[in-house]
């Protein structure tokens, strides 16, 4: 593929800081939440220092909460300790235009041990990295593409911060699915945003109105799965900055509103060998790698769940006839299937729609690889496909219902602990323990307006 447009060598960023037009470079990786931390270098001094040796951030941010705050039980990084630092080593294939921002660029990060220098193993990227070692080492290269779906309103996030979400505008007041009239109503921020992603190295395909009052999807080209997930992060940074510098609010909740449509992030993946696609068949039924890969990802989906559904709320999305699957199974271009089988030829792959737009997408690659290879090294089966409403299909097995039953699937799972090393896996149990305790000790509105006078 043509390197896209925005995308930088060294030696254009050079000319960039030289010619004025560049004088800050954004180095930054995710957490576990798939928020961009790190730090904005003046760009002479990332190209004289930065460069060369990387840079350093406190290895707490891979222990904190949704708050910031230090969480005590990890082992990686604590207070006994004394939470040092990890090393941020530049990824320069991601180096690419901020065109978002003025005279800026951005890379993203490996994290590093700074005594050792081997990867993080907990760091999302770390983990990618190391399934698409293993597919690589089976002769395959992934190909993925991310859709994600969010919610547009007319309420800066300062105003969101201090009004109920009940008083907030969405961008839309009627379900807009495909509606041009309605999407014309929000070309002032989704043309800007197709524009600035385009310019920052994110080709995109198009963007529509979805099925909620003020819900959007933008739909970015599939690339390789490293190549994707770096996309997705940048794709919902510039969207998230872009948003707030006009005064609106984007949010990527997979359930906002119970009264509205979950936002999702369907997951294409496809294997490659060379230039041809490993799934293609002569007899257009999918090759035996196909069926493997497409079984075992099957076969794995519920005791990864926290890597699609890593939040509380991403547990409201799944929902009868919402468009959100409640099952797993298989379908040829059925959209209330979990797992929907598209395409022909070198196109044929397997999008799953069980991730939310909330999803870590490090993370949901990883555990769809993981699950994946599995199927093919140990030449699983996958089961018939389903036809008709998988909704109403009582004899399938269920996603999992809440944070706190797919967190004990994950951590009583000896496949996940194979795929991701015991460490790992212990260290996002906590990680997910802790995000299922903050809410079960939290008050909410909807107490409140049940219990307050009533009870």
């Amino acid at each position: 593929m043509a390197q896209p447009a925005g995308m930088l060598s060294i030696e254009a960023l050079r000319r960039g800081v030289r010619a004025g037009a560049v004088d800050t470079v954004l180095v930054g990786f995710t957490d576990h939440y798939g928020r961009l931390m790190g730090k904005r270098f003046d760009a002479g001094f990332f190209l004289e220092h930065a460069l060369r040796n990387g840079a350093e951030a406190c290895d707490y941010l891979l222990t904190v909460d949704m708050e910031m705050n230090p969480v005590p039980g990890f082992a990686m990084a604590n207070w006994e300790l004394g939470y040092g630092d990890f090393h941020l080593a530049p990824d320069l294939a991601t180096l690419r235009t901020a065109a978002w921002l003025d005279r800026t660029a951005l890379v993203l990060c490996d994290l590093l041990d700074r005594k050792t220098h081997a990867p993080v193993a907990a760091a999302p990227r770390s983990l990618l990295r190391a399934q698409l070692a293993r597919a690589k080492k089976l002769g395959f290269t992934a190909m993925g593409a991310s859709e994600l779906e969010y919610y547009l309103f007319r309420n800066s996030y300062r105003e969101a911060a201090q009004r109920p979400f009940a008083q907030l505008e969405p961008a839309g007041w009627y379900l807009e699915d495909y509606h041009l009239m309605q999407g014309a109503r929000t070309e002032d921020f989704h043309g800007a945003a197709r524009r600035a992603l385009a310019a920052s190295g994110v080709p995109v395909e198009n963007s529509k109105g979805e099925w909620g009052r003020g819900q959007h999807e933008l739909n970015i080209r599939y690339t390789d799965v490293l190549g994707m997930a770096d996309r997705h992060v940048v794709y919902k940074q510039c969207l998230k900055e872009l948003a707030d510098r006009m005064g609106v609010a984007v949010t990527f909740m997979a359930k906002p509103d119970a009264q509205q449509a979950g936002s999702s992030c369907h997951v294409h993946l496809s294997l490659w060998r060379g230039a041809r696609s490993a799934f293609a068949s002569r007899d257009g039924k999918g090759s035996a790698t196909f069926r493997h890969f497409l079984a075992g990802w099957l076969a794995h989906a519920a005791e990864m769940m926290p890597c699609y559904a890593p939040t509380v709320n991403s547990y409201k999305r799944y929902q009868s006839a919402s468009w959100a699957p409640t099952r797993i199974a298989w379908s040829h271009d059925n959209r209330t299937a979990g797992f929907r089988v598209l395409g022909e030829g070198d196109a044929l792959r397997i999008e799953c729609r069980i991730p939310g737009a909330d999803c870590n997408p490090y993370l949901a690659y990883a555990a769809a690889l993981a699950s994946g290879l599995d199927g093919i090294e140990r030449k699983i089966e996958p089961p018939a496909a389903f036809e008709g409403d998988v909704y109403a299909a009582a004899d399938l097995p269920c996603v999992p219902g809440s944070l706190r039953e797919a967190t004990d699937a994950f951590a009583g799972s000896g496949f996940a602990r194979e795929a991701f090393g015991e460490a790992a896996v212990q260290h996002y149990v906590h990680f997910f323990r802790t995000e299922q305790q903050a809410f079960d000790t939290a008050v909410t509105d909807w107490e409140h307006r049940r219990y307050f006078e009533r009870i």
